[in-house]
């Protein structure tokens, strides 16, 4: 029997990410084999300790070597607070480690200077900006990154509301497009509001599908 074709593993920090990223991977390479690990605790203690804490990175760097023990070839971490943790991993050439934002970032500094970055927690915006800049100059282009912090929104998410936690992220937006030339939601969770937000006017980007398309073609190669 021939063996099964090389998987791809997620670390998500919420157990609502599995459906939607399952769903990605099915339409992106329905013959894929996909692992999820879902590690709520590696969230809500970067929010407290921060993700410069040692012992914290050490437990990411762990969750991403547990996901790749069935055999994955590339393991994203898909939480935009600790996906630089996640991407530093080191890996002796055993995986290749990605951050589900990172493919959302290249392409957001291809729309203009005014990168609106928006989040629901606090601990994100930090480390997306860092991620725009960064991916601004390996592009050689400049850009004036602003951030939107929506803090009032995640309430919604935690109690499972995906509509008013949609809802009142797409209503803070609209009052900041206007000085925006593209905005990034900076949470994988933020996905829904793309649809919301159809009509802005300018491109709303998220994370799921455009780092789930860069994770396939990598497992795949």
């Amino acid at each position: 029997m021939s063996a099964p074709r090389d998987a791809l593993a997620f670390v998500h920090t919420a157990q609502v990410h599995v459906p939607t990223f399952e769903r990605l991977v099915r339409e992106t390479a329905p013959g894929l084999r996909v692992r999820h690990v879902v590690r709520e605790d590696l969230l809500a203690d970067a929010r407290v300790v921060g993700v410069d804490d040692a012992a914290l990175i050490e437990r990411v760097h762990q969750a991403m070597h547990d996901a790749a023990a069935s055999g994955a070839k590339v393991v994203v971490c898909t939480c935009s607070t600790i996906g630089a943790i996640g991407e530093r991993t080191p890996t002796g050439d055993a995986f290749e480690a990605q951050r589900i934002d990172r493919a959302m970032a290249d392409r957001a500094v291809r729309h203009g200077g005014r990168v609106l970055i928006v989040a629901a927690v606090e601990s994100t915006l930090a480390p997306t900006m860092a991620l725009v800049l960064s991916a601004a100059e390996h592009a050689g282009v400049a850009v004036r990154p602003g951030q939107l912090l929506v803090a009032e929104a995640w309430p919604h998410f935690e109690a499972g509301d995906m509509a008013r936690y949609a809802e009142t992220l797409a209503q803070a937006i609209r009052a900041k497009a206007a000085a925006a030339d593209v905005v990034v939601l900076a949470q994988a969770s933020m996905a829904p509001v793309q649809a919301v937000l159809a009509d802005l006017g300018i491109e709303v980007l998220s994370s799921p599908a455009l780092g789930v398309r860069l994770a396939v073609r990598a497992a795949e190669r």
